[in-house]
This record gives C-alpha cells, structure tokens and sequence, in this order.
C-alpha cells in the first residue's frame, strides 16, 4: 500500500493552503485572498501517531482561473482525489455554507472514501456553533480548526490518524525512508516559461505540476522527490521570474522570493534558459543571486530542438553564455530537450559530479604548494609603497569549498589579483567547476614565521586531481579558464 495520502479539498479561499502550512510547520503554500492561487498540488510529509502519511493541497474546485488554467487545474483536483487515502473537507465557519460548498459537497457524495469535515477560521468558541450547520452538506465527523488563532491542531494530527486506512506491512520502512535527507538538492530556476515544470514532469515520471504555455503558470516552491540507481533526489520546481519592475501583484513577488529561497537551501541550482530567446535582465538577476549565495551550478539550455532547427550549435550558445556570465566561466554547460526527455539523466549525473566536487576537501600541504606557485607566477603588485604578502592558505570548510588565506594586509590585494588566484587553484584543485569562496585574512606578528613552505615545482602536474575531472556527456559543453573565477573573494 505505501504510504497513504491525505488529500485536502473544498471550495477557493477556505484556507486549505493556510491548513497545509499549518499543519507541516513550514510556508509550503502560497497564501493570498485571491482565489486560484494553488494550482499545482502541493505535498508534505507527516509523521502523528506511529503513522506516516503525504498531505496534498489542492487547487481551489470551482474556480474560474484567470489564465484560463481551469481545466489543468481540475485535472491536478481529480488526480489528488483518486491517489489520495483519506479526503479533508474544508469549509469556513465565517463565510457559512455557499453554492460552492454545496457543489464541492455534491462532487464528494461520488467518492466512496474516508472523509473529515474540518471547520475552518473558528478562530473564537462562539463560531463552534457554527459548525453544526454544515452537517447539512455532509453527514462526516468533524473537526473545528483555527490558524490564525492556532486552535485544535493536535485533534486534527489525531483524527487524521485515526481515520487513516489500515498501515500496511511497508508504511513505517517507506516512511522513514522519505523522512530521510535525500542526497541531494536540485534548485529548477529560470524566467518564465522556459520548461521547468516539463522538466520536473518528466524526473518525475507522471504529471505532477501543470505545464502550459502561458507564462507563470507555476505559484509555488514544489519539492518533488525522485530516485536515480537507488539514490533519492529532491527536485525544487520554483516560480518563473520576471523583472522585478513588471510584478504584478503578491503573489508574483512572492514567487520571486520562494525562488531566492529555493537557489539558498539548494545543493546544485539548474538555471534554465530557452534556447530560442537571449539572456534577459531576469536571468542576471538569478546568476547574480546563485554566485552571491556561492552555489555549485548547471547552466542548462532547453527546447534544443528549437535551436537545431534554426542551425544553432552548442559551442555558439556556450561563448554567448561566457560573454553574458564572465565570472561564470567555470560552470558547465548542458542543452536538452526536456519535453521529449532528451539528455535528462546525462544532466542528473552531471549534477551529482560536480556536487561531489563541491563537497571535496584539499590537503593544506597541496593547498600550500600552488599558492606559492600562483605568486611565483604572477607576484601580487605593490600598493601604498607596501608589498602584499601570503603566508599560508587552508580549505576551512566544503560546499562552498572555502579557503582562508593569511596575509599581511588584506587590503593591499587588488580584486583582479584575487581572481587570478582563483583562477589558478580552480585549475590545480578538485574544484574545477564549482564556486570557490576566498578569504583573506591579516595575521598577528607572532605568527609570521609560518611562512608557506619552500618547494619548488616545475610544472601544476603535482598538483592534480585525475579523478575530480568530470565525465564527458553527449550535448553538454564545459567552459573553464584559468585566469578568471567564479565569485569574488570576500574580505
């Protein structure tokens, strides 16, 4: 059986967003008075007495959208409703029963499945009253809820358990299974309509988020869970981004936001462009936010199809994108075509490799040994009749791999040194295409007597890590240069 869904139903604007985020203790759901801002179904993991079961938000039944999604956004209803274990019927106590409960209620009567009625926005004891009135629709055991007022959470987790199907013999081993961090992160990022919910439809395997060609059509921050040979992934299927000057009203700036939020918690970030459109201020804006926030990333090119038939080659799009993102030289570059699947796993293995180069660790020794390269090479400039000095260098932590380098005076390195020096530990280290972060930090005078160690290399060779390089992918490019990196280093 797995484990059971419990699908959360009712008419537009009953709070049944505002319940699921209640209930999981996290902002999953955009919450907005206007009606038809759930589109997609938006599932969460529980765990309530000894039982484990998926909360799935549902799209408002009735409602008339404004882009003219309403019939994608009923068959997103229909799926939840015959996948789901147990049905929550939201009402509002305020608002007391409408045509559309009435309709909601009429459209329940043909599923022969558990149900709860949960009465919702009691958010005092003198609208319990209330509740009995909505026996009228349906004859279901009731529970009266409140979240502004934070009321009877804890008897909706128990009745919820309690009218939850027989636990079959798997539940408890698939459900701890679920509750355990997935291996890693993957942040689906682009402006708008660039085919990101194709491409979470399709590691998804089924049609978990709607696809349209009207722009902004997915509100929310989704998390999609898959497995690759074994291994379990999480997919973050953000909002599309559009120019912050062009928002139209909150609940695309909340978008914007849950995207921020989504390339921060991420492990890798995909940045999406369309193949048959140029890089926008949008797309600066998102790099921007992935450098700043130092996040291993693919800058993945999709509707390739498109771009063949216009004669387009992988190597012209990869120099566009060096021109357009020169502090990201050090990214790889992948085109696919995400709704015929083209090149998808190439692109989760290409995921997983830099990931690890991401999380890999330099001795100080081998550290040691290509700064002073770097400065024999290429000697630091005098500033303020002043001669900048390194002492030595240590990797302090991994994703981001950063690295402490102990000077003389910060200051006196000019910022196109510090990139060259880069630069040249991208080439040299594990960290080929990933984001380095540099600091650089002034030492007291009793400890200027670790100086960095007196070898001499003839060439990098030493210095090398055959098995960090990346495996070479059909259709995926890889741009590196030695004299520029990725993030500025911080002082």
């Amino acid at each position: 059986m797995g484990i059971p869904k419990v699908a959360i139903v009712g008419r537009p604007n009953v709070g049944k967003s505002s319940l699921l985020n209640w209930m999981a203790g996290k902002l999953l759901s955009v919450v907005d008075p206007t009606a038809g801002v759930t589109r997609d179904r938006v599932t969460w993991m529980m765990h309530e007495k000894d039982r484990y079961f998926e909360l799935v938000d549902t799209g408002g039944i009735g409602i008339v959208d404004s882009d003219d999604l309403s019939d994608d956004i009923e068959r997103q209803i229909d799926v939840g409703l015959s996948e789901c274990d147990l049905l929550l019927f939201v009402v509002d106590a305020k608002a007391g029963i409408t045509p559309l409960d009435q309709e909601v209620a009429e459209r329940l009567r043909r599923i022969d499945k558990p149900m709860l009625m949960v009465v919702n926005k009691c958010d005092s004891s003198k609208l319990d009253i209330e509740a009995g009135g909505f026996l009228r629709l349906a004859n279901l055991p009731q529970v009266i809820t409140s979240v502004t007022g934070n009321r009877n959470r804890a008897d909706l987790l128990k009745a919820i358990a309690v009218h939850l199907p027989e636990a079959g013999d798997d539940e408890s081993e698939e459900g701890a299974n679920l509750f355990e961090a997935p291996e890693m992160r993957l942040a689906i990022v682009g402006r708008r309509n660039v085919g990101k919910s194709t491409f979470i439809n399709q590691l998804a395997q089924s049609e978990r988020v709607i696809v349209s060609e009207i722009a902004g059509t997915t509100r929310d921050s989704i998390d999609i869970r898959f497995d690759v040979d074994g291994r379990s992934f999480v997919a973050i299927d953000t909002p599309g981004v559009r120019k912050r000057k062009s928002l139209e009203n909150n609940i695309e700036f909340y978008g914007l936001v849950r995207a921020q939020k989504s390339i921060r918690r991420a492990d890798v970030v995909l940045m999406f462009f369309d193949a048959t459109q140029t890089v926008s201020r949008v797309d600066k804006q998102l790099v921007e936010e992935i450098t700043k926030h130092h996040k291993p990333c693919v800058f993945v090119v999709n509707k390739w199809d498109l771009a063949q038939e216009e004669e387009m080659t992988i190597e012209k799009w990869g120099e566009y994108l060096v021109s357009s993102f020169a502090s990201m030289r050090h990214v790889p570059i992948a085109v696919l075509t995400a709704k015929d699947g083209r090149n998808i796993r190439q692109l989760v293995n290409l995921t997983q490799t830099i990931y690890k180069q991401a999380q890999t660790r330099i001795g100080t020794g081998k550290l040691n040994r290509a700064v002073k390269m770097a400065v024999d090479n290429n000697p630091p400039a005098h500033r303020k009749n002043k001669r900048a000095k390194i002492y030595y260098a240590t990797q302090v932590a991994t994703a981001p791999p950063t690295i402490v380098v102990k000077c003389n005076e910060p200051k006196l390195f000019d910022e196109s040194w510090k990139r060259y020096l880069l630069g040249f530990l991208r080439e040299v280290s594990p960290f080929h295409e990933v984001p380095i972060r540099m600091i650089m930090r002034s030492r007291s005078d009793e400890d200027l007597d670790k100086d960095l160690p007196d070898i001499q290399l003839r060439n990098t060779d030493d210095l090398r890590d055959e098995s960090t390089h990346s495996t070479p992918l059909t259709d995926v490019s890889t741009a590196a240069d030695t004299a520029t990196a990725g993030d500025e280093p911080a002082d």
